[in-house]
């Protein structure tokens, strides 16, 4: 049957016009309901990951290790436990491939304690800044050709694809009545392009993301 909830929580997602800025999303989340019997379930949900359209290592390394920096905070099985998570959520299975070089993501997370777990999503929130903003100051003047683009818009596509197949908060906000639909949809780029059976060339830069996003790298050790 029907039982009372509050679900809130804070989500952004920025999609840069140069390609050499990634793309990054984070959410973070609360839910609680209450039972026939008047007791409450309550649980935390959430992450931050990076969709980059070129890969640069230096990049990766310091977004990975700047999230794992705020999760050591609390517990040190926490990072490589979301980070494998996200890893594993943003799977596009179509496609074979994630939609980013991930980050950490978790979800249905009610223990030890409602006050710890709070503790350990503000971290985590509040290491969303230094984790990105270094880097979109590093790229966001750096020059790009229209085959860059259209490389990034290309693989815009790959992200819209995830969002409205697999993505769990899609679904959830599409299926509860009197919802916002464009704020669901918020998540989406404003452009995105495909191409019928595009294949990068071997060894160029645009094949070199893909093998990471088919084979997951550990980026702090």
């Amino acid at each position: 049957g029907k039982l009372p909830f509050c679900a809130m929580g804070v989500s952004s997602v920025i999609h840069p016009k140069n390609p050499h800025v990634p793309t990054m999303h984070f959410n973070y989340r609360y839910f609680e309901i209450e039972e026939a019997d008047g007791t409450k379930q309550w649980w935390f949900g959430g992450g931050t990951d990076l969709t980059p359209t070129y890969l640069n290592e230096e990049d990766a390394v310091h977004f990975h290790k700047t999230l794992k920096e705020a999760c050591d905070k609390h517990d040190l099985k926490l990072y490589p436990k979301y980070k494998k998570w996200c890893d594993d959520y943003f799977y596009i299975k179509h496609r074979g491939e994630r939609r980013g070089i991930g980050g950490i993501f978790f979800d249905d997370v009610d223990s030890p304690s409602k006050e710890e777990v709070f503790q350990f999503v503000k971290s985590c929130a509040k290491a969303v800044v230094p984790c990105y903003i270094p880097i979109v100051k590093r790229h966001c003047h750096d020059s790009f050709t229209p085959e860059e683009k259209l490389w990034q818009q290309l693989r815009r596509g790959r992200y819209v694809e995830f969002n409205l197949v697999y993505d769990r908060g899609t679904k959830f906000g599409l299926l509860t009545p009197g919802s916002r639909i464009e704020s669901i949809l918020m998540s989406l780029p404003l452009t995105a392009r495909w191409e019928y059976m595009h294949t990068p060339p071997e060894s160029s830069k645009e094949a070199e993301i893909l093998e990471v996003l088919r084979n997951p790298k550990d980026w702090v050790h």
